[in-house]
C-alpha cells in the first residue's frame, strides 16, 4: 500500500514515558516496548491528534532542524512496528502474536515487595561484604577448580554438579519472578543462550512498564539470591569438617555461584549486570553501537549496521567498549584458571587411568561415559558453530 502525504492513518493505543535521554513507548496490544527519540514522539503525538502529515513533516523540520525529518518513511516504521491500525480508514488485518504467559500470578505480591526493596538492597550488599571478608580471613575457602571433584566416579561428580547448578539457576530465577511480581507484573521463564550454552531466563519485558531505578531491581533480583546462597553456604563451611561429603557439595554450590556472579560482569553477552548498565546510562543499544564502535580495530567484530546511537551517547557507548572489552578478558580468565585445569585434571587424573582398569571394572565403564560426554560437548560446539557460520553467509 502506497503512503503518501494525504493518507490518513491511526495508531493503536500507545503509552509513551520519558526516561534520562529519550521515550520508551509500548503499544498497548502487542506489549511491545521501543526507544524514541523526542522527534519521533511528536510525531506520534501530532499523528494521533489527526494532522495532515505534510504539516507534521513541516513542523517537525523548523523545530528540529538538525534531524532529517521523513514523515512518509517515518510512517512506514510504524506500520512495520505493528502501530498502525487503519490507513485511509482500513483495518491494518496483520497476526500478532500476544505475549502472555502464565505470569506467576500465584506468587502474591506482597513476597516481592518485602524481599526486594530499598532497605533489603542494603542487607544483600552487607552479605557480599561479609562473604569478601570470610573469604580474605578463611583462604582455604576461595573456590578452585578441583572443587567439583568430591567424589572418584566422574560420572557421579558430574550428575552433582548439573543437579546443583539446575538448583541455582532455577533459585536466581527465582528471584527475577519474584521481583516482577512484587510490582504485579507478570514474567515468564524462557530458553536462551549464552556464547553456545543454552541458559534459563526471566522474560522481564513488562518491566519496561516502570521507571530505570525500578527496573534495575529487578536485574539485581537474580544476583541478590546468589549472593544469599553464597553467604549461607560460606557460613556454614565455617562449621563443618573440611573433607565431609557436605562441606564438598557446599564447595562447588559456593564454586557454582561465584563464578556465574563473576560472568554477570561479561557485558559482552547480554546478562543482568549489562541491561543495569543500560537501565543507569539510558542507552538501550549499547551492545550493538558498542560493536559499531569496535569494529573499526577489529575486524573481527561485525558491525551493525541497522543501529547507530542517537545524539549525545557516543562517550557513553566508548566507554561501554571498554567495558566489553574487559568482559572478554575476564572470560578468558576464568576459562584458563577455573575451566580449563578442570578439564585437564579429569582427563590425566579420572579417565585415562579408568581405561587401564579390566572391562568388569566400574572405573572403565566410568571412564567411557566421561568420553562420550566430552565427544557429545564438543559435536554440540562444532554444530553451534557450522550453524552460525551457515546462517552468516
Amino acid at each position: 500500500m502506497e503512503i503518501t502525504y494525504d493518507t490518513k492513518i491511526k495508531l493503536f493505543p500507545l503509552s509513551v514515558r520519558q526516561e534520562k535521554l529519550h521515550y520508551i513507548v509500548e503499544n498497548t496490544v502487542t506489549n511491545d516496548f521501543f526507544e524514541m527519540p523526542e522527534v519521533c514522539i511528536e510525531a506520534i503525538s501530532m499523528i494521533q491528534n489527526n494532522g495532515l502529515l505534510k504539516d507534521i513533516e513541516e513542523k517537525l523540520s523548523k523545530k528540529f532542524f538538525d534531524e532529517d525529518v521523513n514523515i512518509i518513511e517515518f510512517i512506514k516504521q510504524l506500520i512495520e512496528l505493528d502501530f498502525v491500525s487503519e490507513i485511509d480508514g482500513k483495518t491494518i488485518t496483520r497476526i500478532v502474536k500476544m505475549k502472555e504467559g502464565t505470569g506467576f500470578q500465584w506468587i502474591p505480591q506482597k513476597i516481592g515487595q518485602i524481599l526486594f526493596n530499598r532497605y533489603t538492597a542494603k542487607i544483600y550488599f552487607a552479605m557480599l561484604l561479609g562473604s569478601i571478608l570470610i573469604l580474605i580471613f578463611n583462604p582455604e575457602l576461595v573456590p578452585h577448580y578441583k572443587d567439583i571433584f568430591i567424589f572418584d566416579l566422574m560420572i557421579e561428580n558430574v550428575l552433582t554438579v548439573f543437579l546443583i547448578t539446575l538448583l541455582l539457576v532455577l533459585l536466581h530465577e527465582l528471584g527475577h519472578v519474584i521481583a516482577i511480581r512484587g510490582e504485579n507484573l507478570n514474567a515468564r521463564l524462557e530458553l536462551g543462550h549464552r556464547l553456545f550454552f543454552a541458559v534459563l531466563e526471566t522474560d522481564l519485558t513488562q518491566g519496561w512498564k516502570l521507571p530505570a531505578e525500578r527496573r534495575n531491581t529487578l536485574l539485581f533480583a537474580g544476583m541478590y539470591i546468589d549472593i544469599v546462597v553464597i553467604f549461607i553456604s560460606l557460613l556454614l563451611q565455617l562449621f563443618m569438617k573440611a573433607d565431609s561429603v557436605y562441606a564438598g557439595i557446599l564447595g562447588i554450590v559456593v564454586f557454582n555461584t561465584i563464578v556465574r556472579l563473576l560472568y554477570q560482569l561479561c557485558v559482552f553477552m547480554k546478562t543482568d549486570f549489562y541491561y543495569i548498565l543500560e537501565n543507569i546510562t539510558g542507552c538501550y543499544n549499547l551492545m550493538e553501537n558498542g560493536r559499531n564502535f569496535l569494529s573499526r580495530w577489529f575486524p573481527i567484530i561485525k558491525k551493525d549496521e541497522t543501529t547507530m546511537p542517537f545524539n549525545g551517547e557516543e562517550i557513553i557507548v566508548k566507554r561501554y567498549a571498554y567495558f566489553y572489552l574487559a568482559g572478554i578478558l575476564l572470560t578468558i580468565v576464568i576459562t584458563a584458571y577455573y575451566y580449563v585445569p578442570q578439564m585437564i585434571f579429569a582427563v590425566n587424573e579420572m579417565m585415562v587411568p579408568g581405561f587401564a582398569e579390566p572391562l568388569t571394572s566400574i572405573r572403565f565403564w566410568d571412564s567411557v561415559v566421561f568420553l562420550l560426554q566430552i565427544v557429545l560437548v564438543l559435536g554440540l560446539l562444532l554444530y553451534s558453530w557450522t550453524k552460525k557460520y551457515r546462517i552468516s553467509s
